[in-house]
């Protein structure tokens, strides 16, 4: 069984913590591995929040075929996209993604300014809610990024995603059947193609004994990313997991690791417990159950720059080409604007849906 990546655990709530620390320790993780988890504790988001927003997912996820087929993803990258509608990993994947999904753009007054399956329309107040918190938790890590860059002004980040700004970002539910609901899994199938996120920052939100979340390595193997790594396992709840998408390597000339995941059919696997020195511990993740997770994919205004950011550690980096960060394949810089860098990856995702305009990118 393969052994479980060691991403970082940070309280960025503690009291009395020092913030610049904070900062340079998130600085750190996104460095050495893109990912980083924050404990639950603490956060404006509250863990009864997160627990309601998977109970909406379960309702939206049980619809009527023919109520999520009225809410079609369109390519505005709002809607239902329905079992192997996504391909992340289009150069390599026999067939798309084993998973459906469920993309929520803004909310106004409450409401969706979509269309959404009736079973969930009462709860969109709620869901509102829920966007609005994780969209300013994301500035707040943003934030603290800045700082720990030392890019002048710390605030550049947070300014860059205003949440009244037309941009990409997204909170996304997703639904993974079990394996025994997919018959026609073949050898070398996955979940979700090999990827990296299109924006900033996401935060990604996971059930207790959910398995099949892998990053991968500088050396090119698979490592499982555990619901509840070591010293987390008697929280209320799991640590929000939290990664770098390509356009904060961008930003930053590759400095912050956009890594490439995926959620594979895993065999089941373990991960130690804290203060072990072998491989595999004695908690289990089950594979064998449906899997729902909840993603907010935060993105800067549509029209934003990328230009590498005001701060002498990105300038001292270089930039960022020629394996700079190998685990970043998008360091090369390909757009000028992050609205245009979302559209060239969800052409590539999409295929059907841009009637084959798309590319077939590399991750």
């Amino acid at each position: 069984m393969p052994e479980a990546a060691a991403i970082p655990i940070i309280d960025i709530s503690a009291k009395g913590a020092d913030q610049i620390q904070i900062a340079k320790s998130l600085v750190d993780a996104a460095v050495e591995y893109g990912f980083v988890y924050i404990k639950s504790r603490g956060l404006d988001l509250r863990i009864e929040q997160i627990q309601n927003a998977f109970d909406v997912s379960r309702k939206l996820f049980n619809s009527p075929l023919d109520e999520k087929a009225r809410c079609k993803i369109q390519k505005n990258n709002q809607g239902w996209s329905g079992m192997h509608a996504e391909t992340l990993d289009p150069k390599t994947q026999r067939v798309g993604d084993f998973k459906e999904g469920f993309n929520f753009g803004t909310f106004k007054d409450g409401k969706a300014t979509q269309p959404i399956p009736s079973s969930i329309e009462p709860h969109q107040a709620e869901l509102a809610a829920f966007r609005e918190t994780c969209h300013n938790l994301c500035r707040k890590l943003l934030h603290l990024f800045g700082i720990g860059l030392e890019v002048n002004p710390p605030d550049f980040f947070t300014r860059a995603h205003s949440p009244t700004e037309p941009s990409g970002s997204i909170l996304r539910f997703l639904y993974y059947p079990p394996p025994s609901a997919t018959p026609d899994v073949r050898a070398g199938d996955v979940r979700a193609g090999a990827h990296s996120d299109y924006g900033s920052v996401t935060l990604l939100f996971r059930l207790r004994g959910q398995a099949g979340l892998e990053i991968r390595t500088p050396s090119g193997a698979w490592a499982p990313v555990p619901v509840c790594p070591p010293g987390t396992e008697d929280d209320a709840a799991p640590p929000v997991l939290v990664n770098i998408g390509d356009l904060l390597s961008y930003w930053t000339n590759g400095l912050l690791r956009s890594t490439v995941h995926r959620v594979a059919f895993s065999e089941q696997y373990q991960h130690p417990q804290q203060g072990e020195n072998t491989d595999v511990g004695t908690e289990p993740e089950s594979t064998a159950d449906p899997r729902y997770s909840i993603v907010y994919f935060c993105h800067p205004a549509d029209a934003t720059p990328l230009d590498p950011v005001p701060s002498d550690r990105v300038a001292c980096f270089g930039s960022g080409l020629a394996g700079a960060n190998q685990g970043n394949p998008y360091a090369e810089r390909k757009v000028l604007t992050a609205g245009e860098h979302l559209q060239m990856r969800l052409q590539a995702s999409y295929l059907q849906l841009y009637g084959g305009e798309g590319k077939k990118e590399s991750v």
